[in-house]
């Protein structure tokens, strides 16, 4: 049954690397971005890696996307 639900999770990864990258949107891109860590933090809690998943949660998910918001943010800014 783990193998089943890390299967699923390993595709949703997939897939929301392959729309991060091709999604024309940066806003978007990034949410898609966050979703990849966030898939990517359960599949290693599955793996029973907690530490490692605790880390990508925090700073792959969390951080990252939080930097990315507000650098796209103060794009937007420098544009106007």
């Amino acid at each position: 049954m783990i193998t089943f639900i890390a299967l699923i999770v390993g595709l949703i990864t997939i897939i929301s690397a392959i729309h991060a990258l091709r999604n024309p949107n940066m806003l978007t891109s990034i949410l898609f971005l966050g979703s990849m860590g966030l898939s990517t933090s359960i599949l290693y809690l599955l793996l029973a890696a907690v530490d490692v998943a605790m880390t990508e949660a925090a700073i792959g998910c969390g951080l990252t996307v939080i930097i990315f918001l507000f650098a796209f943010r103060q794009l937007k800014k420098d544009r106007q």
